[in-house]
C-alpha cells in the first residue's frame, strides 16, 4: 500500500514537473517577448537620449579645445617665469597675472561643465556597464576622444567579464595609473576603464575619488560572480531547487486533494443543505444547479490556487540561481506593479471618490424631499392652487430625470479619466447615438409631456382617438393604450395623438351628465307630440339614464316624406353608453309599437292599402283585419263608382 501510494505521489509529482516546466518555457518565452518589446522601447529612448548628449558633448567639445589652447598657453607663460631673472621684477608681475586669469578661467570652466552636467542630470540617461549577470554596475555619460558613452560601457563591459577567466583573481589586481587627462584602471597592463574629468563631474566626485569606486565595484563584482559560480554553490544551488520544488509539488498535491474533498461534500449535500435557490414562488435554481453551480466556483478557484502557488514558486527558484535572478524580480513586478499601480491610484483618488459619495448623499435626501412633496400631493392632502393632483406624478419624474442630469453634471469632473480623449469619444459617440436614434421617440415624449399638462384625459376615462373608441388604460411619455368595446388593446403614439382630434366622453359626465342621442324618422301622419311623448317615456324607460335633467327631443328635419325626431338623455356611465344606446333601442321599438306608431320608411308607406302593419301582431287588436284595396273608377261623368 505505501509504494503504490509512493508511486501516486511520485507520478503526480511527475505531472506537476513537467507543467511547472512548461510554465517556465512560456514564462521565458513571454519575458524573451517583453524583452524585444523593451529593447524597441529602449531604442526610441536611446535615440533621444543620444541626441541630449550629443548636445552636451558638441559644447564639451568647444571647452576642450579652448582648454587646451589655454594649457598651451599656460605652459609657455609658466616657462618664460621660470626664464626670467630676479630684475625683471615687472615683467614677472605682468606674467603672473596672465597665469591667475587663465586659472580663474580654468575655475570657471570646471564651474560651466558642472552647471551644463546638472542640468542634463535629470533629463539625460547613461549607458550602462553591466556585470555578469546583466546587473547595472554603473552608468557612463560622456565621450572620450572618438568614443561615445555607449561605446566606453561596451568595451568596459567586455573587459570585466573577461576578468572571470582569471584563475586567481583578487580585487589587490585592479591598480589606478594616472594618465595626461585621465586616470586608468588597470589589471596587470591591461586598461580596463579611463575615468576622465567628465566622469568625476557627472558623479560630483573627483577623478581619483571615482576611480576608486569604480575599482572596488569591479573587484567585488569578480570575486561575487567567481563565489556564486563555484562547484560548491552550484551544489548547493541545485539540492536548494529541487528542495523548494518537491515542497512546491507536495503543496500542489495537497491543494488538489483538498479541492477535490471539497468537490464531494458538495456532491453530498444535495437534497440536504442545497435545495435549491427560491425567490417568492420563483426557482432561481433547482438542487442540480446549485450542485453545479458550486462545483464550477470550486474548480475555479482550485486552478486559480493552484497557478498562484506555482507563480510564487518560480520567483524562488528563479531567485536560487544567479542567471535567473533578474526573472525572478520580473515576475514579481508583474503581480507587484498593478497592485501598487491600484492602491497609489485609489489613494489620490479617494479625496474625489469622498466628494462624489457626498454629492450623492445629497442629492439622494432632495430626491426623498421631492417624492414626499409628489405622494401629498397625489394624495390631495397638499393642495396648491393651479396645480392638479395627477401632475403631481410627471412632474416628479421630469424633475426626478433633471436632477439626475446635474448630478451628473456635478459629478463628472471627479470621474477618474474624464478628460482622456477615450472618455471624450466615447461621450461624443453616445451623444449622437441618443441625438439620431431616438428622434421620434424624443417627439412621443414630448407629446407626452403636452398632453399630461393639457390634462387631456386620465385613466379609465372612455375616448376617441381618431377612429378609436375605447377607455385609457395607460399613458406612458411614449404611448397612450386604449381598450376598445371589443376588449381589444391599442397603443397609439402621443405624437398620433396630439396631431389627432381627441373626443373625451368621461371628463365632465359625472358633474353634468354626457348627452347621448339617437334618431328616428316617423310620418307625416303621425301627431309629433305622441311621438315626442313616446321617446321621452322609452329614454325614462331606460336603465341608467338619469331623470335629472329629463331627456327632451329635437326635431332635426322635415324631409319630403318623414320628419326626423332626435331624442336626447343624460346619464354619467360614459364608459357604458353602448349598452345603455342598446338598451335606449329595445324601449324606443317597444313603446312605439305600444302606442301603434309605425317606424318604417316612406317608400315602404306608400304602398299601404291592402298590407298588414309593421307593428309586431302581439301588440295590434284582436279584430284587427288588413284594410281592403282601394279602387277608384270614373265614368265619363266624372262620377266615382
Amino acid at each position: 500500500m505505501p509504494i503504490k501510494r509512493f508511486n501516486s505521489l511520485f507520478g503526480r509529482g511527475k505531472k506537476a514537473c513537467v507543467f511547472i516546466c512548461s510554465l517556465v518555457i512560456l514564462l521565458i518565452g513571454s519575458q524573451s517577448l517583453n524583452a524585444q518589446t523593451i529593447d524597441s522601447t529602449k531604442q526610441n529612448n536611446d535615440s533621444l537620449n543620444a541626441v541630449i548628449l550629443q548636445q552636451y558633448n558638441a559644447k564639451l567639445a568647444e571647452i576642450s579645445a579652448q582648454h587646451k589652447a589655454d594649457s598651451i598657453k599656460k605652459a609657455d607663460l609658466e616657462k618664460q617665469l621660470n626664464s626670467l631673472k630676479t630684475t625683471d621684477n615687472l615683467k614677472k608681475e605682468d606674467l603672473q597675472k596672465e597665469v591667475e586669469a587663465l586659472n580663474n578661467k580654468e575655475v570657471e570652466r570646471i564651474a560651466q561643465r558642472k552647471s551644463q552636467i546638472d542640468e542634463l542630470r535629470s533629463s539625460a540617461k547613461g549607458s550602462p556597464v553591466l556585470g555578469f549577470f546583466n546587473d547595472t554596475l554603473f552608468l557612463v555619460y560622456s565621450n572620450i576622444g572618438s568614443f561615445s558613452a555607449q561605446d566606453r560601457a561596451e568595451a568596459t563591459t567586455k573587459r570585466i567579464q573577461r576578468l572571470a577567466d582569471v584563475l586567481k583573481f583578487n580585487t589587490d589586481s585592479l591598480t589606478l595609473a594616472n594618465a595626461e587627462t585621465s586616470t586608468d584602471l588597470m589589471f596587470r597592463d591591461q586598461i580596463i576603464m579611463s575615468i576622465s574629468e567628465n566622469d568625476a563631474l557627472w558623479n560630483n566626485l573627483t577623478t581619483d575619488s571615482l576611480a576608486l569606486k569604480y575599482k572596488a565595484i569591479i573587484g567585488n563584482a569578480v570575486v561575487k560572480y567567481k563565489a556564486e559560480t563555484s562547484f560548491s554553490s552550484l551544489i548547493k544551488e541545485v539540492a536548494i531547487a529541487f528542495f523548494v520544488l518537491v515542497i512546491v509539488v507536495l503543496i500542489l498535491f495537497y491543494i488538489g486533494k483538498f479541492f477535490n474533498w471539497v468537490a464531494k461534500k458538495i456532491l453530498k449535500q444535495k437534497g440536504k443543505k442545497l435545495k435549491g435557490i427560491t425567490i417568492k414562488s420563483y426557482t432561481l435554481f433547482d438542487a442540480q444547479r446549485e450542485v453545479n453551480a458550486l462545483l464550477t466556483v470550486n474548480a475555479i478557484l482550485k486552478w486559480f490556487v493552484l497557478l498562484l502557488v506555482v507563480y510564487i514558486a518560480l520567483p524562488i527558484l528563479f531567485g536560487i540561481f544567479p542567471w535567473t535572478k533578474n526573472y525572478a524580480g520580473t515576475l514579481f513586478s508583474y503581480i507587484l506593479d498593478p497592485i501598487k499601480h491600484m492602491a497609489s491610484g485609489f489613494w489620490h483618488y479617494l479625496p474625489n471618490l469622498i466628494t462624489i459619495i457626498v454629492i450623492i448623499v445629497v442629492f439622494r435626501y432632495i430626491l426623498k424631499a421631492l417624492d414626499f412633496l409628489r405622494n401629498e400631493i397625489d394624495r390631495e392632502n397638499l393642495r396648491i392652487p393651479g396645480f392638479f393632483a395627477d401632475w403631481a406624478n410627471p412632474t416628479y419624474q421630469i424633475i426626478r430625470v433633471l436632477i439626475f442630469a446635474f448630478m451628473i453634471v456635478v459629478i463628472f469632473p471627479y470621474l477618474p479619466g474624464h478628460s482622456s480623449p477615450i472618455f471624450k469619444g466615447v461621450s461624443v459617440f453616445l451623444g449622437f447615438l441618443f441625438t439620431f436614434g431616438s428622434v421620434s421617440s424624443l417627439s412621443n415624449i414630448i407629446s407626452g409631456l403636452v398632453l399630461t399638462y393639457m390634462r387631456l384625459y386620465k385613466i379609465g376615462d372612455r375616448v376617441k382617438v381618431g377612429e378609436v373608441v375605447g377607455d385609457v388604460i395607460e399613458k406612458s411619455l411614449l404611448v397612450t393604450r386604449v381598450r376598445t368595446i371589443k376588449n381589444e388593446i391599442i397603443s397609439i403614439p402621443n405624437s398620433t395623438v396630439m396631431s389627432s382630434h381627441t373626443i373625451n366622453y368621461s371628463s365632465d359626465a359625472p358633474e353634468k351628465g354626457l348627452i347621448i342621442h339617437t334618431t328616428v324618422t316617423i310620418g307625416y301622419d303621425a301627431p309629433w307630440r305622441e311621438v315626442h311623448q313616446a321617446l321621452i317615456d322609452a329614454a325614462v324607460k331606460t336603465e341608467l339614464v338619469l331623470k335629472e335633467p329629463a331627456p327632451f327631443v329635437l326635431q332635426t328635419a322635415l324631409e319630403d316624406f318623414y320628419v326626423a325626431y332626435q331624442i336626447n338623455a343624460y346619464i354619467r356611465n360614459a364608459n357604458r353608453q353602448i349598452e345603455i344606446y342598446s338598451y335606449l333601442h329595445q324601449n324606443i321599438q317597444d313603446v312605439f309599437n305600444e302606442r301603434g306608431i309605425e317606424i318604417m320608411s316612406p317608400h315602404y308607406r306608400a304602398g299601404r292599402d291592402g298590407n298588414m302593419t309593421t307593428i309586431p301582431a302581439d301588440y295590434l287588436s284582436k279584430d284587427y283585419q288588413a284594410p281592403a284595396f282601394n279602387v277608384s273608377v270614373k265614368n265619363n261623368e266624372n262620377k266615382d263608382v
